[in-house]
C-alpha cells in the first residue's frame, strides 16, 4: 500500500520536467518504479493483459483492442503519455485513455508495450518504419530514457535498412500506410535516395543500358507516389531517358489494365486484368468501383507527368496506348492534350491498330462504345486529326529535308486508317474528306491506299448519290494511281462516271508517254508519284487490251444510239405532240458523249439531201430533152 502511494506522489509531479538528474547531482521528480515482476502476456478476444504480481492500473484502448497495463511502465518511456490528462476509470483498473490514429494500429502498439516492459522485440524491415512512427507519436526519445525506441529504430534504419536494396524496397512499401508520418520523418526520402543510388551505381549514367536495369521489377511494386520520388532522383542523377521510359512502361504494364481489340464487324474491347473482371462479375458496390477508377486515373496522370520529354524515351505505341487509358479513365484534359502532342511528334512510328482509339459516351466516361448510338462513330476521329496536325507542325519546325520520308510513312498510315474507319456507317463524308485532306499532296507517293479507302467507304454506304460519290472521289488524284489501281477503278461499278473517265484518260496519257519515250527513264513516273516503276511490254499490252474493251463498249453504245434514232424518226413522221420521251431523247442527243457522232450523222443527212436534189435535176433534164 505504501508503495502504491509513493508512485502516485511521484506521478503528481510529472510534467515537462525531465526525470534526469540536475547539474548538482541531486535527483528531481525521479519516478520510483514499483515492484512489477512481469511473467507473461495474455490476449483474449479484444483484450490484452499483462500477467504480473502487481495489479494493472492503466487501461489503453487502441482501435478495437483494450490493453490492461501498468501506468509507470508506459509513462517512464513515453513523453506523450506523461503530458496527457488522465481520467479516472469507472472500472477497477485506475485510468482510461484512448489512443487514436497511432501509426500501425493495435499490432504495433502491442510491440511498443512489450518494449516498455523490457521485453526484447524483433526489429525487421517490415515493422521498423511502423515502430519508428509509433515511437515518434508517443514521444519515446532519449530525453526520457537512454536507448529508447526512437534511437533504436533510427539506428536500425540507418545501418541495416539503407545499406540493403531489398530492405529499402520493403520499408518503402510499409510506408504506404504511414502517411504523413513516414514523409515527415524522412523515411520515404532516405529510402528513395538509397534505391536510386543503388539503381545507378552499377555503371556510369552514360554506360547503363536497358539490359542492365535489373531493378524494374522491384520498383514496379512501389506505390505511384513513391515511384515518382525514385524516378525524380534518377532523372536528377542524369539517367538516360530510355531507361526511365522503360521503367515507366514496366510499371504501367503491371498496374494498368490492357486493352484487347478484335475486329468482328465492329471493334470490341475487353480488359484482361483479373481484378477488373472480378469487379464486374461479382457486382461490387459503386463506390468501390469509383474508388478503383480514381486510383487508376491517379497512376495514369502521374506517369504522364513524369515522362521524359525526349522522343526516344518511349515508343509511339506506348504513348497511344497510354492515351487510350487516359481517355478511358477521364484524365485531366491538359495531360491528354500533352499525350496527343507527344504521339503526334512520332506518328510515323505508329501502326493502324494503335490509331483505332475508341469513342466514349459523353455522359459516361469509362464505357466503351460497342454499339454506338446513332450519329456517333465507333472510333474517335478528332484525336487522330489533332495528332496529324501536331505532326505537320513539328515537321515544319524541324525543317529537315532528309526526313521527308517520314511524311510518306504517315501518308500510308493515314490511308490505312481511313480504310478501317470507312467501314463505320456513322462517319459522314465531311469527316472522311477532312481527315483525308489533312496531309499535303506531296505526303503521298501513291494514292492507291486512298483509293482503297474511298472504295471501302462507297461500298459501306451504298445509298450515296452520284453527287456524293463524285465529292468523296475528289480526295484522290487519279494521276497518282498505279496500273493495278487504274485497272480496278475502270471496272469498278461503284465509281462515278467522271472518275472512271479521269482514270482512263490518265492511263492513256501514261501509255502514250511510255510508247513515245526513247529511253527507259522516260517511261518512269517521278519519285514523288510512283516510286521508280517503269511500264513494261506486258503492261503496254494490258493497257491496249483495256482500251479495246472500252472501244467495244462505245460501239455498243453507238448501235443503241442508231436504234433510238430510227425509232425517233418513225415517231416524228406521225402528227402528234412531242412526248416526254422525245424531250428526254433531245437531252441525250445533247450529251457530250454522242455530240461527235451526231455531228457526223448531220453531215451524212446533208449529203443525202444533196444527192437527191442532184438526181431530181438530172431527171428534169432528161425529160426536157425527150
Amino acid at each position: 500500500m505504501s508503495e502504491q502511494m509513493t508512485m502516485n506522489k511521484s506521478l503528481a509531479g510529472v510534467g515537462s520536467e525531465s526525470p534526469r538528474s540536475d547539474s548538482d547531482g541531486t535527483n528531481q521528480n525521479m519516478l520510483i518504479a514499483p515492484t512489477c515482476h512481469t511473467s507473461s502476456f495474455a490476449k483474449k478476444d479484444h483484450s490484452w493483459y499483462v500477467i504480473s504480481q502487481s495489479p494493472t492500473d492503466f487501461t489503453i484502448r487502441v482501435q478495437d483492442v483494450t490493453f490492461y497495463a501498468h501506468q509507470y511502465s508506459l509513462v517512464a518511456k513515453s513523453g506523450y503519455l506523461r503530458q496527457i490528462e488522465l481520467h479516472p476509470s469507472n472500472s477497477n483498473y485506475g485510468y482510461d485513455i484512448k489512443l487514436e490514429n497511432i501509426p500501425g494500429g493495435s499490432d504495433v502498439f502491442e510491440m511498443v508495450l512489450k518494449f516498455c516492459y523490457g521485453v526484447p522485440i524483433d526489429l525487421n524491415p517490415t515493422n521498423v518504419a511502423q515502430l519508428r512512427c509509433a515511437a515518434e507519436y508517443l514521444d519515446m526519445s532519449e530525453e526520457l530514457e537512454e536507448g529508447n525506441l526512437i534511437s533504436k529504430t533510427e539506428a536500425f534504419l540507418t545501418f541495416i535498412v539503407l545499406s540493403s536494396w531489398r530492405d529499402c524496397i520493403t520499408v518503402l512499401k510499409s510506408c504506404e500506410s504511414l502517411s504523413p508520418w513516414a514523409e515527415n520523418l524522412q523515411i520515404v526520402r532516405r529510402c528513395s535516395d538509397s534505391i536510386a543510388w543503388k539503381a545507378s551505381r552499377e555503371g556510369s549514367t552514360e554506360e547503363l543500358t536497358i539490359e542492365a536495369a535489373w531493378w524494374f521489377a522491384d520498383v514496379a511494386t512501389l506505390r505511384i507516389d513513391h515511384l515518382m520520388r525514385v524516378l525524380a532522383i534518377l532523372k536528377a542523377k542524369g539517367l538516360k531517358p530510355g531507361i526511365i521510359g522503360s521503367c515507366i512502361m514496366h510499371y504501367a504494364e503491371k498496374w494498368l489494365p490492357s486493352m484487347d481489340m478484335e475486329l468482328e464487324g465492329q471493334r470490341r474491347y475487353s480488359y484482361r486484368k483479373n481484378y477488373l473482371k472480378t469487379s464486374i462479375s461479382s457486382g461490387r458496390r459503386e463506390e468501390e468501383y469509383m474508388g478503383q477508377r480514381k486510383e487508376q486515373r491517379m497512376i495514369i496522370e502521374n506517369l504522364i507527368s513524369i515522362l521524359p520529354p525526349q522522343k526516344e524515351a518511349v515508343p509511339c505505341k506506348f504513348l497511344l496506348w497510354l492515351l487510350k487509358m487516359a481517355m478511358f479513365f477521364s484524365a485531366t484534359p491538359a495531360l491528354i492534350s500533352e499525350l496527343e502532342k507527344r504521339a503526334g511528334m512520332v506518328l510515323d512510328d505508329a501502326n493502324t491498330e494503335d490509331l483505332l482509339i475508341p469513342s466514349f459516351k459523353n455522359g459516361d466516361q469509362g464505357k466503351m462504345v460497342n454499339s454506338p448510338p446513332r450519329g456517333c462513330t465507333v472510333h474517335d476521329i478528332d484525336v487522330v486529326q489533332r495528332m496529324v496536325e501536331y505532326f505537320l507542325m513539328h515537321e515544319e519546325q524541324q525543317q529537315q529535308h532528309e526526313e521527308r520520308s517520314r511524311k510518306f510513312d504517315v501518308g500510308k498510315l493515314l490511308d490505312n486508317y481511313l480504310a478501317e474507319i470507312a467501314k463505320d456507317q456513322n462517319i459522314s463524308i465531311t469527316e472522311f474528306q477532312v481527315l483525308a485532306e489533312a496531309l499535303p499532296e506531296n505526303a503521298r507517293a501513291s494514292d492507291d491506299g486512298l483509293y482503297r479507302a474511298v472504295d471501302t467507304y462507297v461500298k459501306t454506304h451504298p445509298t450515296l448519290s452520284e453527287h456524293d460519290r463524285r465529292r468523296i472521289c475528289k480526295v484522290m488524284n487519279c494521276d497518282k494511281l498505279s496500273l493495278d489501281a487504274c485497272t480496278h477503278a475502270a471496272q469498278n461499278d461503284r465509281m462515278p462516271l467522271r472518275t472512271v473517265m479521269q482514270v482512263l484518260f490518265s492511263v492513256q496519257v501514261k501509255m502514250r508517254a511510255a510508247m513515245q519515250a526513247k529511253d527507259p527513264e522516260a517511261s518512269t513516273v517521278t519519285a514523288e508519284q510512283e516510286g521508280d516503276w517503269s511500264i513494261t511490254k506486258e503492261e503496254v499490252k494490258a493497257l491496249k487490251a483495256e482500251l479495246e474493251r472500252v472501244k467495244m463498249k462505245m460501239a455498243e453504245l453507238q448501235r443503241d444510239y442508231n436504234d433510238l434514232q430510227r425509232e425517233y424518226g418513225n415517231l416524228s413522221n406521225k402528227p402528234r405532240n412531242i412526248s416526254s420521251w422525245s424531250l428526254g431523247w433531245k437531252k441525250i442527243r445533247k450529251s457530250a458523249v454522242f455530240q461527235g457522232k451526231l455531228d457526223g450523222e448531220d453531215d451524212g443527212e446533208e449529203q443525202q439531201r444533196q444527192d437527191q436534189a442532184g438526181r431530181k435535176v438530172n431527171f428534169r433534164r432528161r425529160a426536157s430533152l425527150s
